[in-house]
């Protein structure tokens, strides 16, 4: 098994991989599809174990880190890795595959590919729903019928998501950085309705539509070495649960994608030419979206879905040429 710790806010399993978990604008569910919002910051990231007498049962038992969110906020992951050495990353919300919708599993499968490479993947903002696009990362409580776990497999069992990393066989990639031309040092890439009463579990739903590919791995599935390997569970927290388990304050809740248009701060676009990506997966093409269930329960609307409009000029188009070769992708 592969260590894995917490550090100021980011999670890092083995030597080179790592992830941090995104404050971001949730962006209109309104049936456009929208480039990048930005990284408003990392949440908080605690170890089950440190408040072991206060968090849920089912935690305690899986273990794990725990992360607060407010009810119908969005997130991203911002992966870093080394582009000498990548590593094999599955992600799950629930008990779902992200990449496929198909049923949790923690081995890799080929095809279709249910798992992300990073490096070159430098962050996954929702579910893959389509040709080119995904659909954002959505807090919301379990028991409702809301998450993506409702909706491909009709039980909300386990809520918050969950991570598995993968190191390469040996020989296959260096194992010390390569020699540079510039300042003697390696590459690092980075890869960012009814309120529910307090206590309740979060799980994610599926938000708006976000361009995003998730790159098809380039190595082969043989290079992975799934004896080495490391699961890591993500508890999501509501805000008053956050607060009672830890006596701190969650962040604040993030300025709308409106507001921000508003005031000309930019978005974000990654340009890789000729990569490709993975197909769409079917199960997760037909998830309803957090605001098609509340039309679906009779809930009035709980947000501005009104297109928002994001000019060119606005967005910044981050790598050129290919990712690892950018050295570092930033969201901020």
């Amino acid at each position: 098994m592969l260590e894995v710790k917490a550090e100021r806010d980011v999670v890092r399993v083995g030597r080179h991989f790592a992830v941090s978990f995104q404050r971001t604008l949730r962006i209109p569910d309104d049936g456009g599809t929208y480039p990048l919002p930005p990284g408003l910051g990392g949440f908080p990231v605690c170890r089950v174990d440190d408040y072991a007498d206060r968090v849920p049962e089912a935690w305690r038992e899986e273990g794990g880190y725990f992360i607060p969110m407010y009810q119908r906020e969005a997130l991203w992951l911002s992966f870093t890795g080394a582009h000498w050495r990548p590593n094999a990353v599955k992600v799950g919300v629930g008990q779902v595959n992200a990449v496929t919708g198909d049923a949790w599993s923690e081995r890799l499968r080929a095809r279709p590919q249910d798992y992300l490479v990073c490096p070159d993947q430098p962050w996954l903002d929702g579910i893959n729903a389509g040709d080119g696009f995904i659909r954002q990362f959505v807090a919301m409580p379990l028991g409702m019928g809301y998450t993506v776990e409702a909706e491909v497999t009709g039980e909300e069992q386990h809520g918050g998501m969950q991570l598995v990393v993968v190191e390469p066989k040996p020989g296959r990639f260096p194992e010390r950085p390569p020699r540079m031309d510039f300042a003697g040092k390696g590459m690092v890439m980075a890869c960012a309705a009814p309120t529910a009463p307090p206590g309740t579990e979060m799980g994610l739903g599926a938000g708006g539509r976000m361009e995003q590919e998730i790159f098809p791995d380039a190595h082969g599935i043989d290079t992975w070495d799934e004896s080495r390997s490391a699961r890591v569970a993500i508890h999501i927290a509501n805000s008053m649960t956050f607060r009672e388990i830890t006596g701190r304050e969650p962040p604040p809740t993030p300025v709308s994608a409106r507001t921000y248009a508003q005031h000309g701060l930019p978005w974000f676009e990654l340009y890789d030419e000729g990569r490709g990506g993975v197909a769409a997966a079917e199960r997760l093409a037909k998830v309803r979206s957090v605001k098609e269930i509340d039309e679906a329960k009779g809930f009035r609307a709980q947000q501005d879905d009104e297109p928002v409009e994001v000019g060119e000029h606005l967005v910044v188009k981050l790598g050129g040429g290919g990712v690892a070769k950018a050295g570092l992708t930033d969201r901020r």
